[in-house]
């Protein structure tokens, strides 16, 4: 059929027609071409457009967008200010960025990331530039061709936004080129080619920002199904918000067993499970355990990050729940009045279920707390990397009206805090499941991996500083009546001055030289620099830190300047967009070689195509390290197994120890936290046998029994 066969009014207005039914539609379904320049871009419309363009791609059509950015007054102050403008831009056309509202626009949407990722929609974006006096872009044009080459043009006060389409008094006036309106199609498709291809002087048309394609790209699933009913969907028998395990996963027989042990506990428990061994899969298949059985359920899900949100989300709607969002920067800017909502209904009886996903700052406010208080016991507290509900602050947060409790954590036990650790298992109860690395390893849920340990020494600076501040926290110190060692506040502090020393040791940054000259033509490498300021989690995101930032930029000159490496940085000053656009190129190589990374890989970020890592900067914390070291075992295509080297710092080589020297003991204490996190590392490793002869070395030197040292190390770390 061709444009000519469709019965076309000369003029649609949004308050007596629907433009989306009765033009868009009928026309993009019949076109081999859309060009379109407008004044505001909205995801949201795109995803009303997507009807007639599902048509459009059984055609092989192609989709052509000259959108503008809707920029506040400091936006264009910083780009007239000289501000880069790409990222300006980019941060405003996030903005408009709206997630789908149920499954038929996650379908729509899924087409949208197709379309983008395998080069069908091309978006240019157009802005006045600094040195013209004009306002902002605000053309409203739209052309569409048919396979005969007959041309629809179409222009008005039609934006391509959600409000334009269905709130605001629109309207657009229809030409064509087979009518006496031939030479007005002509003179509109010249004008659009002339913009297209950035030859009009008093605009600037730039490519559609990557960070924003990356955004639609993550939301792409693997099926596309192109003969979507909205009908169909809504008189789905699977209802939308029921938790249900997908037809496409089966959980194991460890997963499952895991869940049942959960039950026999009264649904209270913990899952001790490794990373990569499933666990959340594990969780939301205990959540559909609970529901099955119950039939009635409010689900809250705690996560400390933003990052570990979405991840989340992304699982738990696959689930076949709606999860509420609720966090500082959520997208869902209406999230609290959707709890408020939920709450009210679930507490009435109106609806059986709801999600609600959210951090651990947001979960411990006042407003999120006053309306959990109302659920009553048919309530499941699900929380992730549950250690940190040890902390003081969170502790308050374990309310014991909730009468089902399941806490996720590889690493539950607080380093360093008795009592923390206690709280955890006095509320969430036993063990359902208990996973270790080492069984993920031998059962193929992780990837095997060598270990290098790579003997770094503090020069005499550092040294000077490090038995200074050493002293100081031996006056902060005592032990208690039952001989454990304590320490004030003040030698706290001081022990995170400490670990800046350590973790900064210049002579680190010559061993990656020379590590770096073998590597430097290799992909998939993690340089991690760590951070060594103690994370709070009175925050939606990790802190940034000032060792790690001076040592994250020394690296990456010597990787990008000294090497020519493509390198990028994935900390916390990147925002989440940003760190999927990082992550998706990483893992092609495209462009990017390695990544240089500090605290925010520590808890559940996941990138899988990490081969090699080198671990510049640890904490005395084994949930730390040990987390580090999962990041990197993830299974991925052609990686067989994954390196990984480990920058252990000394005082002296171990040839130079002096048992009589003054510094001996501080000396000493040092090599004892090294020693620990070896043996860990070690253990485990392909080629153990290295890492034993360094711990053979130490522990004759500082006269270390190790096996002594792992069963009694109290505190040392503060002499």
């Amino acid at each position: 059929m061709s444009f000519k066969e469709l019965s076309l009014r000369k003029h649609y207005k949004t308050y007596k027609n629907d433009i989306i039914k009765e033009f868009y539609t009928p026309v993009l379904k019949q076109a081999v071409l859309y060009q379109r320049a407008v004044g505001f871009f909205s995801s949201a419309a795109l995803i009303d457009l997507t009807k007639g363009i599902s048509g459009m791609i059984k055609n092989g059509g192609r989709i052509q967008f000259i959108v503008s950015p809707l920029l506040t007054q400091e936006d264009i102050d910083a780009i007239n200010k000289g501000y880069e403008k790409k990222k300006i831009i980019s941060i405003a056309l996030m903005r408009e960025f709206r997630e789908p509202e149920n499954y038929f626009q996650e379908e729509r949407l899924n087409w949208l990331a197709y379309l983008i990722e395998e080069g069908f929609l091309e978006i240019k974006v157009a802005f006045t530039p600094p040195n013209k006096e004009m306002g902002v872009y605000h053309e409203k044009v739209g052309i569409v061709t048919d396979r005969f080459g007959n041309k629809i043009v179409f222009t008005g006060s039609l934006n391509e936004t959600i409000n334009a389409f269905h709130n605001n008094y629109e309207s657009i006036v229809v030409f064509n080129s087979w009518e006496e309106s031939k030479e007005y199609a002509d003179e509109m498709q010249k004008d659009f080619d002339i913009l297209w291809n950035n030859e009009d002087s008093d605009l600037e048309i730039i490519e559609f920002p990557d960070v924003v394609k990356e955004k639609f790209k993550v939301r792409r699933k693997e099926k596309l199904n192109l003969d979507i009913d909205e009908d169909e969907v809504n008189n789905s028998q699977i209802k939308k918000g029921i938790p249900r395990i997908p037809d496409d996963v089966i959980l194991r027989e460890y997963q499952t067993g895991a869940i049942e042990s959960w039950k026999s506990h009264d649904y209270r428990g913990i899952f001790d499970m490794a990373t990569g061994t499933g666990k959340t899969y594990t969780g939301l298949g205990a959540v559909v355990r609970l529901f099955e059985e119950r039939k009635r359920l409010a689900i809250i899900i705690v996560c400390p990050y933003q990052h570990l949100v979405e991840q989340w989300v992304e699982d738990i709607e696959r689930f076949n729940m709606a999860p509420t969002i609720g966090y500082s920067a959520s997208k869902q800017k209406n999230w609290k009045k959707r709890l408020e909502n939920d709450v009210l209904d679930f507490s009435m009886g109106i609806i059986d279920t709801f999600c609600f996903v959210t951090t651990n700052a947001t979960y411990s406010t006042k407003f999120v707390s006053d309306l959990i208080s109302q659920l009553g016991s048919d309530t499941l507290l699900l929380v992730d990397e549950a250690h940190n509900f040890g902390s003081p602050s969170l502790k308050k947060c374990l309310y014991p009206s909730i009468a089902y409790r399941l806490a996720l954590s590889a690493t539950l036990d607080r380093y360093g805090d008795e009592e923390g650790t206690q709280a955890l298992k006095d509320y969430f109860g036993e063990k359902c499941i208990e996973y270790d690395l080492n069984r993920a390893i031998r059962e193929k849920k992780l990837t095997p991996y060598y270990y290098y340990p790579k003997v770094v020494y503090l020069d005499e600076d550092e040294m000077e500083i490090y038995k200074d501040i050493s002293y100081q926290v031996s006056k902060e110190c005592h032990r208690n009546k039952r001989g454990r060692l304590n320490i004030t506040d003040k030698g706290k502090r001081l022990l995170l001055q400490r670990a800046r020393v350590v973790a900064g040791a210049k002579s680190k940054l010559d061993v990656l030289r020379k590590l770096m000259d073998k590597y430097k033509d290799d992909t998939h490498m993690l340089i991690y620099c760590g951070a060594t300021r103690v994370q709070t989690f009175d925050a939606d995101s990790s802190e940034e830190d000032e060792e790690g930032e001076r040592q994250i930029v020394a690296v990456s000159k010597i990787l990008g300047n000294e090497f020519g490496m493509k390198v990028t940085h994935f900390t916390a000053n990147e925002s989440a967009e940003e760190r999927e656009m990082i992550k998706s190129r990483f893992s092609k190589a495209d462009p990017y070689q390695a990544i240089v990374a500090i605290k925010c890989l520590d808890e559940g970020v996941n990138i899988p195509s990490i081969k090699t890592a080198f671990i510049l900067a640890s904490t005395t914390n084994p949930k730390e390290y040990i987390q580090r070291r999962g990041r990197v075992l993830r299974l991925a295509e052609d990686k067989p197994y994954a390196v990984i080297y480990d920058f252990v710092t000394l005082t002296r080589p171990v040839d130079e120890v002096n048992p009589y020297s003054p510094d001996y003991n501080c000396e000493r204490a040092l090599a004892r936290r090294e020693l620990l996190r070896i043996k860990e590392f070690g253990e485990m490793a392909l080629n153990s046998r290295e890492s034993d002869e360094l711990i053979n070395d130490l522990e004759c030197a500082y006269s270390i029994n190790i096996e002594e040292l792992e069963g009694n190390y109290d505190g040392d770390e503060f002499e």
